[in-house]
């Protein structure tokens, strides 16, 4: 659950007093305009349970004190009152790691890209490689934007791989086998010297369609991360479900073939031999003079290679049936797919419907919405920089 937030107003400290129950509400107002940017007043009141009268009257003192800004827009056919949070300054990192990238983004309070850039990086790079690519990406964006470091509220950081959330240590079964057993959370913090959260990518990339997507108001959804690996991200009941130890969402190593290929992690059959985007390429290259990428395979698959049309069918069916098995168990309205093949659109989703309304109960299959990211390559450091403005302490204000 997201930390609270520091104290922005009030004096009286006393739990029951008239003026801590303000300040608690305000804590809860601040918060949901950080995690979901510009609300309008009755949005702010539904996610936060207050009534309206005292989302106004709330409202109306932050807008007095310089806390935020409002403005009139309308909200279905209705005029009403949009409300953001005036950003002063404040900024949040977000840091993808892949397997071959590093993605950086500065966000504001309220809601901003400021600035955002990303690196290539060698395959089987070392983590402090990677970090250290991060941190100067930071400090050239910290420059480009005028901000200075003083300004950082934290910095969050995404990986792909399972991270134990009581040790902060990427575990195995992780993309980046080089980063097995490192804490990642203290070398974050070593290198950048402030408030550093992680977690993994594809539940950054599920936190990033709830937050900066245009499903700010669904409370059951799942975004499959389709790449080098292959795993899911859930919000459940509004809120990024972790399990015991943080280690859920593996919907990669889901068996769909009992007598499949050897999986890295050592099972047979795993959804990642048949769906990964490793697996098409060297399913793609066989024949030709050079290795496809997965550029290449969106390439040739819109111009109708028949080959590549093949492959992303098979892939499709099997992910579609391996969704199938979650939304037969936790029901979502939507299912978002991101990764490096967003650009294939109908392509991909049409095979991945086709095997989801086989596999799943039919009621539940026909009720869940499909639908392909809109974030592109962003979703995961938009992710890791919610988790910033999610649970950071507030800035002065």
């Amino acid at each position: 659950m997201p930390a609270e937030p520091a104290t922005v107003t009030g004096t009286d400290q006393r739990p029951g007093s008239q003026s801590a129950l303000r300040r608690r509400n305000s804590q809860r107002i601040i918060r949901a305009l950080m995690t979901s940017g510009r609300l309008t007043q009755a949005e702010l009141a539904r996610q936060t349970g207050l009534s309206t009268a005292t989302v106004s009257n709330i409202v109306k003192a932050m807008v007095d004190g310089g806390l935020i800004l409002t403005s009139p827009t309308t909200s279905s056919g209705r005029r009403a009152l949009s409300v953001t949070l005036n950003g002063r300054g404040a900024v949040a990192v977000g840091v993808d790691f892949g397997r071959r990238h590093v993605n950086v983004v500065l966000v504001s309070l309220d809601h901003r890209v400021l600035a955002e850039d990303g690196v290539e990086l060698p395959l089987g790079h070392q983590a402090e490689e990677g970090i250290e690519a991060a941190a100067q990406l930071v400090r050239r964006l910290l420059v480009d934007t005028g901000a200075d470091a003083g300004s950082l509220l934290g910095l969050g950081a995404g990986i792909p791989g399972p991270i134990d959330h009581r040790t902060g240590k990427v575990i195995h079964g992780a993309i980046l086998p080089e980063w097995v057993g490192i804490d990642l959370l203290g070398r974050l913090r070593e290198a950048f010297g402030i408030p550093i959260f992680i977690d993994n990518d594809a539940n950054l990339g599920a936190l990033a369609q709830v937050s900066w997507g245009p499903y700010q108001n669904v409370r059951n959804l799942v975004f499959l991360k389709l790449g080098s690996g292959i795993g899911a991200g859930l919000i459940l009941n509004g809120a990024p479900f972790y399990g015991n130890i943080g280690v859920t969402g593996e919907i990669g190593h889901a068996t769909v073939a009992d007598h499949g290929l050897i999986c890295r992690c050592g099972n047979r059959g795993c959804l990642e031999t048949v769906a990964s985007t490793s697996t098409m390429i060297d399913l793609l290259s066989r024949g030709r003079s050079e290795p496809v990428s997965t550029e290449d395979i969106v390439r040739i698959a819109l111009e109708g290679d028949p080959a590549a049309l093949r492959v992303i069918d098979d892939a499709g069916l099997a992910v579609g049936r391996a969704l199938a098995n979650v939304c037969n168990l936790v029901n979502p309205e939507v299912i978002v797919l991101g990764g490096s093949l967003t650009g294939l659109d109908a392509i991909l989703l049409e095979p991945v419907r086709r095997g989801l309304l086989r596999h799943a109960v039919p009621a539940v299959g026909e009720s869940t919405e499909l639908a392909m990211s809109g974030l592109s390559n962003r979703a995961e450091a938009l992710g890791a920089a919610t988790l910033v403005l999610q649970q950071a302490e507030l800035p002065s204000l």
